[in-house]
């Protein structure tokens, strides 16, 4: 009985243990996004909160200072944010911080939405907007209650833009049971608010100045996640940095659009240069690993693929410049498409997303350049004479070894070569290759244009 009781005593202990262990081992996880919003950041957000859910964190807090972002990562961050496990905090910080436009949406998707004093979020727009012609037309038909008359082409697909956007925000906000109004002329009119202002009309749930102050501040909040209803118990909660991995640092890289677009020229080149050079090697390993890398950015980009059909035309048109003398036509062609290309490759307006026009003009002048002369070279070594085997012997000159009737020995280009002449020659007397009968030159004199 005693050894029953002492067994049970430490069974009690180690799970007592192991139970404090957990609770002092609680983890929350802080990551930050500072700029635009973009498929890097997407990536990041997606594998901190596979992270959290694996690691059962208690919370994840998102501090964001943004102008916003591309359309399709914004939606697969609040997509992740609404499947996810682990509660997530939206948290506009530090000071002087903002959420707009896709910060907004992402802030609004957020369990708990945060805010630091001397913040603001809104203007929600979107971008695409940018550059839409404003005829009055809409504003007309308000004012005199006419909403049956059809709009105007532009305005039509304004307004479309405008109430798919305004319905995906108001359903967030819905669903958060937060401020709905303001969220859709955040959308309509890109109305913005400061941290005090959109605590007071319910558009956040808290204003806090620091993290110690957040972390008070949604203690004992309870939150709706897909595993049910959750209370937060962030008070004396330790909370972890996640920097991104390698994986999420490479994709910010490659998914530089000047970057990517270089990457495609890079790996173009490379395979045109190994096609045109077989068994190089090195230029079409470069090359294709290059336009590997530039495919998968283009993957993840808002690429208009119309830009690259008329690349690839333009470089076509180069190519064939060299091949088919057209007076500079094909290569004028060439640059004009591949500029133009270059140009509406990338299909946002987004500040930040835009391929740099100095780049577009400086690599099609140097495509230019280069392609006419790599191509050129490989067209003109084809056309270059045989300078080696059977063709380059005949009619090339020689010298008479020793004096000789019929059977002797010449050299020729260094080499002593078997002879046949028909008549006789004298030693050092220059003799031309008439015919090639095996390893035996037939040959005749230099000097006497006869047969010999």
């Amino acid at each position: 009985m005693t050894i029953r009781k002492l067994l049970c005593a430490f069974i009690f202990v180690a799970m007592t243990s192991a139970g404090f262990g957990q609770e002092g081992g609680r983890v929350g996880y802080l990551l930050s996004v500072d700029g635009t919003i973009g498929p890097a950041t997407a990536d990041y957000i997606e594998r901190a909160l596979d992270k959290a859910e694996a690691r059962g964190a208690e919370l994840v807090v998102l501090r964001m200072d943004t102008p916003g972002g591309l359309d399709t990562s914004m939606r697969a961050i609040i997509k992740r944010i609404i499947t996810s496990e682990v509660p997530v905090v939206g948290y506009v910080a530090p000071g002087g911080a903002r959420a707009a436009s896709a910060g907004t949406y992402i802030l609004y998707a957020s369990h708990v939405a945060v805010m630091a004093p001397g913040t603001n979020l809104g203007a929600a727009t979107p971008v695409e907007l940018i550059g839409l012609p404003d005829t009055g037309e809409e504003k007309k038909r308000t004012a005199e209650g006419d909403d049956a008359q059809p709009p105007p082409a532009g305005d039509a697909r304004k307004k479309k833009l405008i109430n798919d956007a305004a319905a995906y925000i108001r359903g967030l906000a819905r669903l958060r049971g937060r401020n709905a109004e303001w969220a859709e002329s955040a959308v309509r009119e890109a109305a913005s608010l400061s941290a005090e202002e959109a605590l007071e009309q319910g558009v956040i749930d808290l204003v806090a100045r620091d993290l110690p102050d957040l972390k008070h501040g949604v203690d004992g909040r309870t939150v709706q996640t897909p595993m049910g209803d959750r209370t937060l118990s962030t008070a004396d909660l330790a909370l972890e940095t996640l920097e991104p991995d390698w994986q999420s640092e490479l994709l910010s890289i490659i998914s530089n659009p000047n970057l990517a677009y270089i990457l495609m020229l890079l790996g173009i080149y490379g395979l045109i240069y190994e096609f045109s050079n077989p068994g190089a090697i090195l230029p079409g390993t470069a090359g294709a690993i290059a336009l590997l890398l530039s495919l998968y950015a283009f993957h993840v980009l808002p690429v208009n693929y119309a830009g690259v059909a008329l690349i690839m035309l333009g470089l076509a048109l180069m190519v064939a410049e060299a091949f088919v003398p057209s007076f500079g036509a094909l290569g004028v062609g060439g640059v004009i498409a591949f500029v133009f290309g270059s140009v509406i490759l990338i299909d946002t307006d987004l500040p930040g997303y835009g391929i740099s026009l100095p780049l577009i003009l400086t690599l099609g002048v140097a495509s230019a350049f280069l392609l006419s002369v790599i191509v050129g070279m490989a067209v003109k070594s084809h056309r270059k004479p045989v300078v080696s085997g059977r063709e380059e012997l005949l009619g090339a000159r020689g010298v008479v070894l020793e004096d000789f009737t019929g059977a002797g020995h010449i050299r020729v280009h260094g080499e002593v070569w078997s002879a046949l002449s028909d008549g006789g020659l004298r030693k050092g007397e220059p003799v031309e290759i008439m015919e090639i009968r095996g390893l035996v030159l037939v040959v005749k004199s230099a000097n006497k244009g006869e047969t010999s």
